[in-house]
């Protein structure tokens, strides 16, 4: 933070007194706290701009040196420097302060009694291209947790009880009070001797060792949409690790994998095909039959048609997911030059090059090849 203004940083004015600063400060603080912002690098960059100002705002003496270089070089002036955020202690400490204003919501990590989401599952399911086209129910396997049927999720071995946690009487919480450059503030954290429930197991359940939940096989089944491709995630929501402390449960992620096809070949939602024809078809044009997606085709390849050229097949690709309308075939001609050829059918070149008005360059008869090479030149 070179050249930076730390009153501008603070939102004040120079010449700003301390409580004003000490206001801005918590203000600011509270507004951009990483606890806060989850994930927003720019708010945890905010953040740290407004601890540094903080810092030297609030030393009378690097605040008179301030005011009066403009330098944000106090190396040599004090301990703590800005590394480590100084005197402040890094945002482990400013977790204590923020937590005694939201009730524990800021402090160094989430409150482990409060409510959870369940933990995502991840499975893999592997279609065939007509599947993924079309669309398919199918059944999945996957192991989750759920409520123990031994003790009915209390943890406790059926027969005993549980007894009110003593260190937090029940509450799942304590109490730290803690001096900070704010004063006394009251740090409210999960109660370390029953995890935050508030209860202890005198005797825990053997199925599930006192966690109150077993790990089972379920399966379950789903439908996949018409349209799907390799590389899509399909959610199932609420089926995946069950919550905590009355959270939601998690979700399932189906990653889906399509196999490649013999003939097919996809490209989003249109499909891609090669079909090969003979040079006379090629020429004097012919009716193919073509396969599709959904059954086979007739198609008219009209004359003169050379090879590379392209046909498209209107609706005949892929559905568009959970959408209406499909995508195209487009069919690729290939016209096939013959490798072998009997004299009958040489003789029928000879007189095709002769009736083109082709003839040898040279004094010596010309090959078969070289008249094949010159039909398709």
């Amino acid at each position: 933070m070179a050249n930076k203004d730390y009153y501008e940083v603070l939102e004040l004015q120079k010449g700003a007194s301390d409580d004003d600063i000490k206001k801005a400060f918590r203000k600011l603080a509270i507004k951009y706290h990483p606890d806060k912002n989850q994930g927003n690098k720019e708010a945890e960059e905010k953040f740290k701009e407004i601890n540094e100002a903080y810092q030297v705002l609030s030393d009378p003496q690097k605040k008179a040196q301030y005011d009066q270089f403009g330098t944000t070089d106090f190396n040599a002036g004090g301990s703590g420097g800005f590394g480590g955020f100084g005197d402040m202690g890094g945002f482990e400490d400013l977790g204590d302060i923020f937590g005694s204003f939201f009730g524990g919501g800021f402090s160094s990590g989430r409150r482990r009694n409060g409510p959870e989401k369940g933990e995502d599952i991840e499975v893999n399911l592997n279609l065939s291209f007509e599947e993924a086209v079309f669309g398919v129910e199918k059944e999945i396997s996957i192991y989750r947790h759920e409520k123990c049927t031994n003790c009915s999720g209390t943890g406790a071995k059926p027969g005993t009880n549980s007894k009110t946690c003593d260190r937090c009487n029940g509450t799942g919480q304590i109490k730290v009070q803690r001096s900070t450059i704010l004063g006394n503030m009251v740090n409210i954290t999960t109660c370390d001797k029953c995890g935050g429930k508030g209860k202890l197991i005198l005797e825990p359940c053997n199925v599930c060792r006192g966690t109150g939940k077993e790990r089972i096989h379920k399966k379950l089944k789903v439908n996949i949409p018409a349209g799907v491709d390799s590389g899509n995630i399909m959610p199932l929501r609420g089926q995946g690790e069950p919550g905590n402390n009355g959270g939601p449960s998690g979700d399932v992620y189906i990653n889906i994998n399509v196999k490649s096809h013999s003939v097919f070949k996809r490209k989003g939602n249109d499909i891609y095909i090669d079909t090969h024809i003979s040079f006379p078809k090629a020429a004097l044009g012919t009716e193919i039959t073509v396969p599709t997606v959904d059954g086979d085709v007739k198609y008219t390849i009209p004359s003169g048609t050379q090879s590379g050229t392209v046909f498209r097949l209107k609706g005949k690709g892929v559905p568009r997911v959970n959408s209406h309308g499909r995508g195209e075939q487009f069919v690729n001609v290939i016209v096939d030059v013959p490798k072998s050829l009997n004299e009958k059918q040489k003789d029928a070149l000879r007189s095709y090059m002769e009736a083109c008005g082709e003839s040898p360059s040279s004094g010596k008869k010309s090959t078969v090849t070289d008249k094949i090479k010159d039909i398709f030149k």
